[in-house]
């Protein structure tokens, strides 16, 4: 062998040797792994050494020695910067989500849920160490945990192997299952989840710290949307809020339909009454308990339907807030159409603070306009507006335009109303009442559920008028994701190609290139 293939031959040897380290503590932790890169590194070495062994007494006097030298002592280097910056990684347990979607990253319901916990929670995952789902649902538990470790514990168990609580959890075998628990013995209260995902993980915590019962009753009788899916494609029956009501079960809230007519009071467990989308006036009875309930200190939650009266308009404008006849239109923040309204114009209110600070969008579908009115003891004001570009449009068509006579610029879509409680101790509910007027109600339905800024608007707003302050936050989202389930073999095999094997064959032939021109 030439004396220039010894020479390339020992580079690559050095580098392989030396590579063999970063190996085994950085990437792969595999002794056979590394322990043969390392007796190639030095094969490959002893080559060297048997084709220049009669020029290694010139060694230390030649210019490529210096320049051999140089590359082994940054090669070694290198390599101890890699090691040092892993195990300060590893000891600081620090990481960074630089996904599009920060599907590493805990959403803030999450952040402020696990600070809100009254006391320690157990998260157990009854899953197998072999078991496809056993990966992410560790990594999910372990960034919880880092951010309240002092609240949020979590332990593994195999139902085979732990058959008393498996019995006590009613766990079925193969399935993966996660009870959440939380004190001991008789004081102990636990849920149970099997869909594992961050918002699931977030309401069971949500449900498992909720202290007390949160009643919302939805008013029926009027042509309102319906609390149940209704399965039949050839039923005339209305549309379905069902997603709406399973995330109100989920953050705690114990919805149920309600009948104001022929009642002579509302219920005394009612947290929160929702009108949405009556197609059919309110009798007068029904007006007065309404009425009633409000000046009681109640809370109500008010979607109107686009071009229907519920035939409360009385009810409402007592707490300042009125009814635009016609739709607004927008066109400069609009999409497919001008009745399609976007928005980002909050005002500074709890409900859309977050919003705001995000700088979420807004849609909302055909909608009523909403007007402010002051001079009452009530003090509403307009959280949710459309742009400055807005209208509201009193001959609605294919081809809205501005007319003269009808109302433009920043219109309200959402208003929030309060007024200290005038009833007596005896009557009062709460000290104050506090109404939410959306001019849209098409925003609940089940098709339309899946708008995340929406979705986060109506459930701070439920929130707001509730006083669950702990919930006006902003909720994990439905992430567009795209994953492959890897196991951490494969896994292990992917880093040490990427971020060793190949690095390394790049710093060798490069090293092979350098010393045969230099031999030149």
């Amino acid at each position: 062998m030439s004396s220039t293939a010894g020479r390339i031959a020992g580079a690559i040897g050095l580098v392989t040797l030396l590579g063999s380290v970063y190996t085994y503590f950085v990437v792969l932790s595999v002794p056979w792994i590394a322990g043969g890169q390392a007796l190639i590194g030095a094969a490959l070495i002893g080559v060297y050494f048997a084709s220049n062994y009669s020029q290694l007494g010139q060694f230390a006097s030649s210019r490529s020695s210096f320049f051999m030298l140089s590359a082994a002592l940054m090669t070694v280097l290198v390599a101890g910067a890699l090691v040092a910056v892993n195990y300060i990684a590893a000891k600081r347990d620090k990481t960074w989500d630089l996904t599009n979607k920060k599907i590493y990253s805990l959403a803030p319901q999450t952040v402020t849920t696990l600070q809100g916990l009254k006391e320690k929670v157990t998260a157990i995952g009854f899953v197998q160490t072999t078991h496809p789902a056993y990966d992410a649902l560790q990594n999910l538990f372990e960034r919880y945990h880092r951010e309240t470790p002092e609240k949020f514990e979590f332990t593994f168990k195999d139902p085979r192997k732990s058959p008393d609580l498996a019995l006590k959890y009613q766990v079925k075998e193969g399935q993966a299952t996660v009870v959440v628990t939380r004190g001991e013995g008789a004081k102990e209260s636990h849920t149970a989840l099997n869909v594992v995902s961050e918002q699931e993980l977030t309401n069971a915590l949500i449900k498992i710290n909720s202290v007390g019962e949160q009643k919302v009753y939805f008013v029926q009788g009027h042509g309102e949307w319906t609390l149940e899916e209704n399965r039949d494609p050839n039923s005339d029956a209305p549309g379905s809020v069902s997603e709406f009501k399973k995330t109100l079960i989920q953050e705690g809230y114990t919805p149920e339909a309600l009948t104001l007519l022929g009642k002579d009071d509302v219920p005394k467990d009612a947290a929160l009454l929702v009108i949405a989308g009556s197609h059919h006036a309110f009798a007068a009875p029904e007006v007065t308990l309404l009425q009633r309930y409000l000046d009681q200190g109640g809370r109500v939650l008010f979607f109107a339907e686009a071009q229907e009266e519920a035939g409360i308009a009385s009810v409402l404008e007592s707490y300042g807030v009125a009814l635009d006849r016609g739709i607004v239109a927008d066109d400069h923040f609009a999409v497919n159409s001008p009745y399609q309204v976007l928005s980002q114009f909050y005002a500074d209110h709890e409900i859309t603070k977050l919003l705001k600070q995000l700088t979420l969008t807004v849609e909302f579908l055909p909608s009523r306009g909403l007007s402010v009115l002051h001079g009452g003891d009530a003090k509403p004001l307009a959280v949710v507006l459309t742009s400055p570009y807005g209208w509201v449009e009193t001959t609605p068509n294919e081809n809205p335009e501005r007319s003269d006579g009808e109302k433009t610029g920043q219109i309200p879509l959402v208003v929030a109303s309060t007024k200290a409680t005038a009833a007596t101790a005896a009557a009062k509910r709460f000290d104050e009442s506090r109404l939410v007027v959306f001019g849209n109600s098409e925003i609940l339905v089940d098709q339309n559920w899946g708008h995340e800024a929406n979705r986060n608007l109506i459930m701070n707003s439920v929130a707001w008028a509730t006083q669950q302050v702990t919930k006006i936050t902003i909720r994990p989202p439905d992430r567009d994701i795209s994953t492959i389930d890897l196991d951490r073999g494969m896994m292990g095999k992917i880093r040490f190609v990427a971020t060793d094997l190949f690095p390394l064959s790049l710093l060798s032939l490069g090293l092979a290139i350098w010393i045969s021109r230099r031999s030149k």
